[in-house]
């Protein structure tokens, strides 16, 4: 595996004394349906959490009231220390944040090479300044640097979840944001995911928010919140997700 020397284009990001998001009494409707009710939660800076919840709790919600798609009708989200509540998804992925919906999003009649350099519109001067794919995000997914020229609808479900991940990285994001990367993906390929998320914690201090179902991944977390009915109704490290905690509130 080739070594990268000095700033990579995946370089630390800046330390803070502020945990990387903080969401207080965070209220969100679909038009009068009460959806998300008094969340709060966090993730300390180069930390992976974990958000588990059977299906239809609010967890996509959550994810996306944090990127700007969906508006709270109260509340507040902050990253690094700053409120991000009323900013465009666009401003948000400006200051840092990257995110991985359910689905993948994969352009399909793209290559993964041009997938790829459009994660670089979120970082300043975009694509325009900035042309080079990582070293990392090869060495994280070395399956990539051997398809660059293929289309991306043409990989399998596991190479575009790689992609989907890979594309987040190249905007430096400080919070990485990963909606069920697992789902419909086959076993060893979940395994590779798994490896390279926690190497992205370990290795470059990127902060994880991940909501997913598969057991072992979730354990990968320093840290677990779980929903139900749109609250966040337990809490904890995952060295201590008990197994009554687990069947409770992990879809199995």
């Amino acid at each position: 595996m080739s070594q990268t020397n000095g700033a990579s284009a995946l370089d630390r990001p800046e330390p803070s004394a502020h945990p990387m998001l903080e969401i207080n009494d965070l209220n969100v409707y679909y038009g009068e349906s009460h959806i998300l009710r008094d969340v709060e939660m966090g993730v300390a800076s180069g930390k992976m959490v974990c958000l588990i919840g059977r299906n239809g709790v609010g967890k996509t919600t959550l994810l996306k009231t944090i990127m700007g798609l969906l508006s709270p009708r109260s509340g507040d989200i902050q990253v690094a220390g700053k409120s991000i509540t009323h900013l465009s998804p666009d401003r948000r992925a400006k200051l840092g944040i990257g995110y991985v919906p359910q689905g993948r999003e994969v352009i399909p009649r793209l290559s993964v090479k041009e997938n790829l350099l459009l994660g670089l519109e979120a970082r300043p001067g975009g694509i325009a300044k900035h042309k080079e794919i990582s070293d990392m995000v090869f060495e994280l997914f070395p399956v990539l640097k051997t398809v660059l020229h293929r289309m991306g609808g043409d990989l399998s479900g596991g190479q575009q979840q790689q992609l989907a991940i890979a594309r987040a990285l190249m905007g430096q994001p400080r919070l990485l944001v990963l909606d069920e990367p697992t789902e419909g993906i086959q076993p060893s390929i979940i395994l590779e995911i798994e490896a390279a998320v926690k190497r992205i914690v370990r290795e470059t201090s990127i902060s994880v928010l991940l909501v997913e179902q598969h057991l072992h991944f979730v354990r990968q977390a320093d840290w677990y919140y779980a929903m139900q009915k749109g609250g966040i109704v337990a809490q904890g490290p995952t060295s201590e997700l008990s197994n009554e905690v687990i069947q409770r509130f992990l879809a199995v």
